[in-house]
């Protein structure tokens, strides 16, 4: 097994809470690892705990709904990455999911389409951002239960429109979304 530190993000294009992004390094092979979003929340967690237990690094980068509006999803993501990173190893080559490189200043930093479907590490990652982001999100659903976050993890449902027509906006949403934007145009006029 090549040393990779594999990195994937979840939550770029969702209308409320934080964007997160992993960063593993494996240092065993793991069955069972793919693209989290071909895999169910049991086989997701299951695999979190066993890569949380054995890998080498295991990296969380979080980015707040509000960082995000500040900053906008290029540059909120590439903060999200440098926290993930925070505390790896240094000198070891990076997969970025993807096609935009996030870490255009590392030098040991490269992107590959797919990347979440083919590098086990960034399998990893994508598989540990999403269990955190979507546990997350399951707590925010007790606090706003009207919006029913432990379903769509913040994403742009029919529910989830429905239910901000009918309560409005939470602290948690990406006020400079579009659909958010959208809403709020509606009723200030």
């Amino acid at each position: 097994m090549s040393k990779v530190i594999g990195i994937d993000e979840v939550g770029r294009g969702a209308w409320a809470g934080p964007l997160v992004v992993g960063a593993v390094l494996l240092s065993k092979d793991i069955v069972g690892l793919e693209d989290s979003k071909k895999l169910n929340k049991n086989e997701r967690e299951k695999l979190a705990s066993e890569i949380n237990a054995i890998a080498e690094f295991v990296g969380l980068g979080w980015v707040s709904a509000s960082e995000v509006d500040d900053l906008g999803l290029t540059k909120a993501t590439s903060l999200a990455c440098a926290r993930a990173l925070k505390h790896a190893p240094k000198n070891i080559e990076i997969i970025i999911d993807g096609s935009v490189n996030y870490l255009h200043d590392n030098k040991l930093a490269r992107t590959l389409i797919n990347a979440d479907d083919s590098v086990p590490a960034v399998s990893a990652a994508s598989i540990v951002a999403k269990v955190a982001r979507d546990e997350f999100m399951e707590v925010q659903s007790k606090q706003y239960p009207c919006y029913r976050f432990e379903s769509n993890a913040g994403y742009g449902t029919a529910q989830h429109k429905t239910a901000i027509d009918e309560n409005g906006l939470t602290p948690i949403h990406r006020w400079s979304f579009k659909p958010i934007k959208n809403f709020m145009e509606k009723y200030e006029t």
